[in-house]
């Protein structure tokens, strides 16, 4: 797999921290689209971001790399473009340099310092990512330092930085993700028919069967949500025949969450609805939130101990479904702060990329949900390991 265009030299040493004026990119690769994300090491925030609005492509052998790069690496140029453009006069020699046309007096900081990639099936379907990203990469941009992360990672990243903690994201499904800086731990996130137990699409579900329920007159019906029903797919008896052929049905259950939160603070079935879903949000945070550190535990580390953080658009359906969660939170966790995320899975990729680009990654490596490679040459530590199971004691 070849992927043409001007090499970018890159910014120092591998094992050396970027210099100053170094580029780092955050890509964000989702079920909507890639978005890419243009920064600098030294300044928070993005310079610039687009978005490449087609999916990347998931066949036989895992996610597309081909299909991924063939969008980043044009989205890529046109931000270090961009940024070249806005820049100061005489300082568009960085952007140039970083785009494999050195100008006179243009330094190697200008350079892209690291890649970080997050993409949702990393854990289970990135096999060719990490097998063919670093190296193309390399080629194409000049960049030595790149990490590849599921999506929960920089959701985690985003939401919490790089402190210990817990992050739950919840959108057509849910997954919570946590760790103490050593090791990650991991609950839910199995899917619609072996998990994402209290996400858009559970809720959704449950909502459509206390429809149906009441459509046939059977215990645990809701007639409010049976209207909701009607009004939003037409005769109960109709439903089958639309959903069940329907390969996005996640999605399509997902979108009667909304209608779900809207009933509750009228009908105690909708009500009970979010309440259950709440439930196994906060059973599944509190599987991965790390213990407190000790008297004896690292000051800076403590300091997030406990946190746990709501990202994704399920949290957006607002008070129905917040207010039951934090009393579960409260009674399963109790101390936990529980927080907002400060940011998404987009400027979770980008703080991997920067804190990658100057030697400060703290997040653990993991060959699947964090990959970084090249280990060896930056002398970071081995990837520990992952647990998928809750942790007892």
């Amino acid at each position: 797999m070849t992927h043409p265009g001007p090499a970018v030299t890159h910014a120092g040493p591998a094992g050396d921290p970027a210099g100053p004026g170094a580029y780092v990119l955050g890509v964000d690769s989702g079920g909507s689209g890639l978005r890419v994300a243009l920064g600098r090491v030294e300044e928070p925030g993005p310079l610039a971001t687009t978005v490449c609005a087609e999916p990347v492509r998931t066949g036989p052998g895992g996610i597309d790399a081909g299909h991924l790069l063939d969008q980043l690496l044009p989205a890529a140029r046109e931000l270090l473009d961009r940024a070249s453009a806005a820049a100061p006069t005489g300082a568009g020699s960085d952007a140039a340099r970083a785009l494999g046309t050195p100008a006179d007096g243009a330094s190697a900081g200008g350079a892209v310092a690291a890649v970080a990639i997050g993409a949702a099936g990393m854990a289970t379907l990135g096999d060719r990512l990490r097998a063919e990203l670093p190296g193309a990469l390399a080629d194409a941009l000049g960049v030595r330092r790149v990490a590849l992360a599921a999506d929960a990672v920089t959701a985690y990243a985003g939401a919490v930085g790089q402190r210990p903690g817990a992050v739950v994201a919840g959108g057509t499904g849910m997954i919570a993700l946590g760790t103490d800086l050593k090791e990650w731990h991991r609950a839910d996130g199995w899917g619609h028919l072996l998990g994402d137990s209290g996400g858009g699409a559970w809720i959704g579900r449950a909502g459509l069967d206390a429809a149906m329920r009441a459509h046939d007159g059977r215990r645990g019906g809701s007639a409010a949500l049976l209207d909701r029903l009607r009004a939003v797919f037409g005769p109960a008896e109709e439903l089958p025949g639309l959903l069940y052929p329907r390969s996005d049905r996640p999605a399509v259950l997902a979108s009667f969450a909304p209608e779900v939160a809207a009933c509750a603070g009228a009908d105690p079935v909708a009500a009970g609805i979010l309440r259950q879903a709440a439930g196994h949000v906060a059973e599944a945070a509190a599987a991965v939130c790390p213990a407190p550190a000790g008297s004896d535990g690292d000051p800076d580390e403590g300091d997030g101990a406990g946190e746990v953080a709501l990202t994704g658009g399920l949290f957006r359906m607002g008070e129905p479904l917040l207010a039951p969660l934090r009393e579960e939170l409260a009674r399963l966790l109790p101390g936990a702060r529980v927080t907002v995320a400060s940011g998404d899975p987009l400027t979770g990729a980008l703080r991997i990329a920067r804190a990658l680009a100057a030697g400060d990654l703290r997040l653990p490596r993991h060959p699947t949900m964090l990959f970084v490679p090249l280990e060896q040459e930056t002398g970071q530590r081995a990837d520990p390991v992952v647990r998928d199971e809750p942790r007892s004691g």
